[in-house]
């Protein structure tokens, strides 16, 4: 009998341990194939309108007929939820530590509580950024998010801009590049880079339009209730 009772015992545990096993296991978001993959590098201390702003914009392109949409999904260093710099938690889609990642097209880095101190430090993601650059279609910062692409040196020969009252801290930690206030955002290249803030949505939106049209960023602004006229923002768009 006891025998029986040991045999038993074991296959709980077996089975106990195997549920938490298939629990535990890691689910990726589902990329639909001919999209954009647009990928939000996130952290502890994200600002949650630099993040969700123009996640809305780009996750709203699957509403839109007769366009390559986009794939939205976030990247962190971590498999555990990052709490944003207002406390919402937010399970990472990918740990680009470890996981098999799919080709970025965009990368968006939101601005975070350190980007202008100890995540500048943090030679993992300022190595990843750079990796991501190098086959990337577009790169873009909201507010403090431009430090980390100066950090990159990715905007060692363009124009940019950042979060108003950030942007003589940004020339004098890197006083070889050209920051530019009085404009919502810049775009030079494949960088656009934004003050950030409720006008998170603006550069997103410039973005749309730069790729899909006028009618297509005007649908999108819309169906957000956002009043949308690139040319009552300011904004610069350096021609190469």
């Amino acid at each position: 009998m006891k025998y029986y009772i040991i045999a038993f015992i074991s296959i709980m545990l077996f089975g106990c341990h195997n549920s938490e096993k298939i629990e535990n296991k890691k689910t990726y978001p589902k990329l639909e194939p001919n999209r954009y993959n647009v990928g939000f590098l996130i952290m502890n201390g994200v600002y949650n309108t630099e993040l969700t702003a123009p996640f809305d914009i780009f996750q709203h392109t699957i509403f839109r007929d007769s366009i390559k949409a986009m794939n939205v999904f976030t990247l962190a260093n971590t498999d555990d939820a990052i709490t944003s710099f207002e406390g919402i938690r937010i399970l990472p889609d990918f740990n680009y530590l470890k996981d098999k990642l799919p080709k970025i097209d965009i990368l968006v880095v939101p601005s975070a509580e350190h980007h202008l101190d100890s995540d500048l430090e943090d030679k993992a993601m300022i190595s990843f950024v750079k990796e991501v650059d190098k086959e990337a279609l577009y790169l873009t910062s909201h507010c403090d998010g431009a430090f980390v692409l100066a950090k990159a040196g990715l905007l060692d020969n363009s124009i940019s801009t950042t979060f108003p009252s950030d942007i003589d801290k940004m020339r004098q930690m890197f006083p070889e590049l050209d920051v530019r206030k009085d404009v919502l955002f810049v775009h030079d290249g494949k960088y656009i880079t934004s003050a950030g803030g409720a006008k998170s949505f603006e550069a997103a939106l410039y973005l749309s339009e730069h790729i899909y049209g006028k009618k297509v960023a005007d649908a999108l602004a819309g169906g957000l209730v956002i009043d949308w006229n690139l040319n009552v923002v300011p904004h610069l768009i350096v021609k190469k």
